[in-house]
């Protein structure tokens, strides 16, 4: 049964689809960000990647570029909302090219709960694991589930440590703030400063779980991919 913490963002993000998805697709430099964080992942054609949290399927092209036809890509969201725009995604790429997306499928679920029947290659959360009350637990429960020597890769946002940071952090809290279903309140601390953490300690527990990982920053420290094959 879903909590009221997860019915408001369920309620915050389905209206927002819309917004989100023009921002997917018009911000510039994401296009390069997604494209990294799928190169992290070091797919093969003929490789299956699941996406926890794919929102409205900004990743999806690129993931199913490097897996191919033969390959498969799953897109996870609790939000029936995203979902859509993530299907309307599909559409048109399949419009635009010609080609079936008969491998990219859509899955409406919790991505700290799902399970799946066989286990993916890859793994990628972007822009997840600071919205979860346990990132740790859920790192944890993808490493699992991934085929052996699989990789997990994350993409996220957290305030910058450069030194000219100051500017930069209170840009992106206000971010925070606005892309928050609650805003300030439900808060025991920052909002900014609990997404520090929890970024933080996703990529503890990655590191922790990985053999070999990688990592790198961007707009000006704000954005991090971290990635790594879990042994």
């Amino acid at each position: 049964m879903a909590t009221d913490a997860t019915t408001a963002a369920q309620q915050f993000y389905g209206r927002w689809a819309d917004l989100y998805d023009a921002l997917a697709r018009s911000t510039p430099g994401l296009g390069y960000l997604r494209s990294r964080a799928a190169d992290t992942l070091a797919l093969d054609p003929g490789d299956t990647v699941v996406e926890m949290g794919c929102g409205t399927g900004a990743n999806l092209p690129y993931l199913r570029e490097r897996v191919g036809s033969e390959g498969r890509v799953v897109g996870v969201d609790f939000t029936q909302g995203m979902l859509a725009r993530a299907r309307e995604r599909i559409d048109r790429e399949e419009r635009e090219g010609r080609e079936e997306w008969r491998n990219v499928h859509l899955v409406r679920g919790d991505a700290t709960e799902i399970e799946f029947r066989e286990p993916p290659d890859a793994i990628l959360a972007t822009f997840v694991v600071g919205m979860l009350a346990d990132p740790e637990a859920a790192v944890n429960r993808w490493a699992d589930q991934l085929a052996p020597g699989g990789r997990l890769a994350l993409l996220d946002a957290a305030q910058t440590t450069r030194w000219f940071g100051w500017p930069v952090n209170q840009a992106f809290r206000g971010l925070v703030v606005a892309s928050s279903p609650t805003g300030m309140k439900g808060y025991e601390r920052a909002p900014w400063s609990v997404l520090d953490d929890r970024v933080a300690a996703a990529r503890r527990v990655l590191r922790a779980r990985a053999d070999e990982t990688t990592h790198s920053e961007h707009a000006l420290g704000v954005v991090r991919i971290t990635g790594g094959r879990i042994d």
